[in-house]
């Protein structure tokens, strides 16, 4: 994920105060023998993400906790970071830079799960990339943006990495995947025609550009202009002209391809509004609409199709009742009284996985660490272990079947609907 919803120059913000970013932190292990060594999780815990965040958090905490917080010879302490502000409606561009100035600051930290935002990541990375003694590993649970690891828009990837030297991977799949598959899905459900919409912003602009490519591809009348749609603007308070002007076209459906925080509950209940509920005219949106109670509630939203650039919480348990996720959640329950909010809360703990299996072999310095993922045979967290129940093998960018550097090889996309203010599992897709 997932959102890209600013723009800020990532060089314009590299000498910002690191004063004031930490959340909190959870527990601190000590031991007399022993080197501990902390990871950091950075997450919006604005009031929209806060859900997900805390249920990403609490999944973490609960996992060190099993392993008694221990990866080879080192002890581990967990490090919390807040990257939204009050202001914001959000991550805040600002505050994801004075996060990522404080993981270096930290001496004792060693690498970072996160951010869940792509526009996030994109600020964060560089800054880690040019730690002293050596790039900072981040891992994160949730960013779907392609151009953080392979080429996208002009400059991409290169430019997240000044030395030159990888220290950025992620455990989910990217927008090429979810665009293509939702598109797919959509042309298995009867479609013919679509009009495809963007909140104006890198993330949806990279969802919509994909969708529209493979709508074309397999056929589907794609019925908005240009590669990636027709734009809403985020601001604006009413959406009725819009769907007017796209009624007269009669689509099939409507593909949203953007944020939900970006004024997705009017742009529903206006799509309904004009052009009938999601039984008439089908609407779907990628991932960054799931995890929202406010969404699933919605009388508007019921019917729509959503996506998620991995394998749902259901899925898992459904594949393998008795696997490694149906354990970890039915503890998550016993332990937190629920079970945790959205997909990437368990993508979360596949991030740590990676980052431990990292520690575990090597000497405890950042660059060792680092250099642990994106050199030889990099890592991998065996079926066995891995808390998604399959292999998890970060690419090193040489082989891996075309995977760039930094790229999950398990390519997952799950698909949803909303369905009595719940986001019901349909289907695992594999994209053609």
């Amino acid at each position: 994920m997932r959102r890209f919803t600013r723009v800020t120059s990532i060089f314009a913000i590299a000498s910002l105060s690191t004063a004031g970013v930490a959340l909190s932190s959870v527990p601190q292990v000590q031991a007399a023998s022993t080197k501990t060594l902390v990871i950091a999780t950075d997450l919006p815990m604005d009031p929209s993400d806060l859900d997900s965040s805390i249920s990403t958090n609490n999944a973490i905490a609960l996992y060190l906790k099993q392993i008694n917080y221990t990866a080879g010879k080192f002890k581990i302490a967990l490090k919390q970071y807040n990257d939204a502000t009050a202001d914001s409606s959000g991550w805040d561009p600002v505050q994801c830079a004075l996060n990522a100035q404080a993981h270096v600051a930290n001496k004792s930290e060693v690498a970072v799960m996160g951010p869940f935002n792509s526009g996030c990541a994109k600020l964060e990375v560089p800054i880690l990339n040019q730690a002293p003694k050596g790039p900072m590993l981040i891992v994160s649970n949730a960013n779907t943006a392609p151009g953080l690891t392979k080429a996208a828009h002009e400059g991409e990837p290169d430019i997240y990495y000044p030395t030159g030297q990888r220290n950025y991977a992620r455990v989910s799949t990217t927008d090429d995947q979810q665009g293509a598959a939702d598109a797919e899905f959509l042309k298995s459900k009867g479609v013919k025609s679509v009009y495809v919409l963007n909140d104006g912003q890198t993330y949806g602009q990279g969802v919509a550009q994909s969708f529209t490519a493979k709508a074309k591809a397999i056929g589907l009348k794609v019925l908005s202009p240009g590669l990636v749609g027709d734009s809403w603007d985020p601001n604006q308070s009413d959406y009725t002209d819009l769907f007017q002007k796209i009624a007269p076209l009669a689509p099939d459906a409507i593909f949203a391809a953007g944020s939900y925080i970006n004024n997705g509950a009017t742009l529903i209940k206006n799509k309904v509004a004009v052009l009938g509920d999601n039984t008439k005219v089908k609407f779907m949106a990628p991932d960054s609409f799931t995890g929202f109670s406010a969404f699933v509630n919605a009388p508007e939203a019921q019917g729509a199709y959503l996506s998620i650039a991995g394998i749902s919480n259901s899925l898992l348990t459904k594949n393998q009742p008795n696997g490694v996720a149906a354990k970890f959640l039915a503890s998550y329950v016993k332990a937190y009284g629920n079970p945790p909010v959205g997909a990437y809360s368990l993508y979360g703990v596949s991030a740590v996985q990676v980052i431990l299996a990292a520690i575990a072999k090597s000497d405890g310095t950042r660059a060792s660490i680092t250099k642990a993922v994106f050199s030889g045979a990099g890592i991998t967290i065996p079926a066995s272990q891995s808390i998604l129940g399959k292999a998890i093998h970060i690419s090193t960018g040489s082989g891996s079947g075309g995977v760039a550097a930094g790229d999950s090889t398990a390519i997952d996309i799950t698909i949803e609907q909303v369905v009595n203010n719940q986001e019901v599992t349909l289907q695992a897709w594999t994209v053609q």
